[in-house]
């Protein structure tokens, strides 16, 4: 462990902790004019052309200051965590810890969501002309659908689909069906599920944290999974289910490749990795991440004809039933081209994407890759160092799907799925309950003066 994971003792060790803290907060004020210069950027380009296709750039939401039933709830949520988090967190046995990572998040998200009141906070937001809900009848015949799916991406074909499910493959559109046909139809049905599976990412990324680098650096990691400034989009969005099977893939294949029932867990990392591709194309990035999981297990190899496996399960049956993800994606560049994706200037997306992470990820993780960046140029080998290059390629990812062009504003809630395994950068601050201020003041202000999009 590097002395930046821990406060040192001594009068020796104040000047290192006090030039720490400084260069932390440099980066976190970096990030935030960075945040700044793209509004103000974005304002100047909307008002000038309305490229943008946003109210509030570089965010798609409208300036809406506001109260709502969920507000006393999320600051005392908040306040919660800050006090008794870290402390908690350091204690508690592991499985109850996971539990109550789970459950604060959780509750979090809820009551963020419901400062916009239970209707348009959670119950209808899936409900909108984009969502897909909207086609949940078109499924009636399953095998005829897929079939038929490709045939209806393109704007200019006959009954073509909404914007989300025409941007997905159709296993996000049949999550929603499956839940209407047992019985829990409906956007507050939908809602709840998102909100509730979604949190779940924390607990595998805190799983894998402890796999891959150690029990230490995931509790301290724990209070900042819980309060990250995300959940403001975590719930509702889809893209919050399409996190939790990320995370619980990775997981999974963490397990597998430091000997923990390789079978097992190797065959259903491999299967949710398959699902993952069927949910959203752009997550077909996570290769990056598994890439890392592999370079830092202590058994690769043993459990990859296990990952293989699974993994063709989901492609397989899809393709049998006459999806072909490789001729829908090629359609979904076009209508992405049709729509404000071919619109949109790539010159300004291409910094203002990573200008929006700042409200998801907080100013706190933007100080944590900070001194990410400085353990991993030393180069150690420490258990630090492994959650460095977890980090680090969590990061990649999101930086390749910026340069694709595909990604061209909304990344506050498209980029989720990777935005959260930043946050375990925070496991590398000191003075964390300052800095949990920050993050939960941050989603606070986010949620109270903006109406968000999604």
């Amino acid at each position: 462990m590097t002395h930046d994971l821990l406060p040192e003792t001594g009068s020796d060790a104040l000047p290192d902790a006090r030039r720490d803290l400084r260069r932390d907060l440099y980066a976190a004020c970096a990030a935030a004019l960075l945040f700044a210069t793209a509004a103000v950027v974005g304002t100047v380009i909307e008002d000038r052309d309305g490229s943008l296709f946003v109210d509030w750039p570089p965010l798609l939401a409208d300036w809406y200051p506001h109260l709502g039933p969920g507000t006393p709830a999320a600051i005392a949520v908040a306040v919660a965590i800050v006090a008794y988090g870290p402390p908690l967190a350091a204690r508690l046995p592991w499985r109850r810890l996971l539990f109550t990572v789970w459950g604060a998040g959780t509750a979090w998200t809820f009551s963020l969501a419901l400062v916009d009141g239970w209707r348009r906070g959670i119950a209808d937001r899936l409900t909108t002309r984009y969502e897909y809900l909207q086609v949940i009848d078109r499924f009636h015949d399953i095998p005829a659908a897929l079939r038929d799916f490709n045939a209806h991406i393109l704007l200019d074909s006959p009954d073509h689909w909404p914007a989300h499910i025409a941007g997905h493959p159709p296993a996000a559109t049949l999550t929603f069906v499956y839940l209407d046909r047992i019985g829990l139809g409906g956007g507050a049905w939908a809602g709840v599920f998102v909100i509730t599976v979604g949190a779940s990412a924390a607990l595998a990324i805190l799983l894998t944290v402890r796999t891959l680098a150690d029990e230490k650096l995931a509790r301290r990691a724990a209070p900042f999974l819980v309060l990250a400034p995300g959940a403001v989009w975590l719930g509702t969005a889809t893209d919050g289910w399409f996190a939790a099977v990320a995370a619980w893939a990775v997981a999974l294949l963490a397990l597998a490749v430091t000997g923990h029932r390789p079978r097992w867990t190797g065959l259903a990392s491999g299967l949710l990795f398959g699902l993952l591709i069927y949910l959203s194309y752009g997550l077909t990035l996570f290769v990056v991440i598994a890439a890392a999981v592999l370079l830092l297990g202590s058994d690769r190899i043993r459990p990859l004809p296990f990952v293989l496996a699974g993994f063709l399960v989901v492609p397989i049956v899809f393709t049998a039933l006459g999806f072909y993800w490789w001729e829908a994606y090629d359609l979904l560049v076009t209508r992405y081209n049709q729509g404000a994706g071919g619109t949109r200037p790539q010159a300004y997306w291409v910094w203002a994407n990573l200008a929006c992470q700042v409200l998801v990820v907080g100013l706190a993780t933007a100080a944590g890759l900070r001194r990410t960046g400085v353990i991993l140029l030393r180069r150690d080998r420490t258990a630090a160092f492994r959650l460095g290059v977890l980090v680090l390629a969590a990061l990649v990812a999101m930086v390749a799907a910026d340069l694709s062009g595909m990604s061209k504003a909304e990344t506050e809630r498209i980029w989720l799925p990777f935005a959260l395994w930043l946050l375990p950068a925070g496991a590398f601050l000191t003075g964390v309950r300052g800095w949990l201020v920050a993050q939960a003041v941050l989603a606070l202000l986010v949620n109270h003066l903006l109406l968000t999009g999604w």
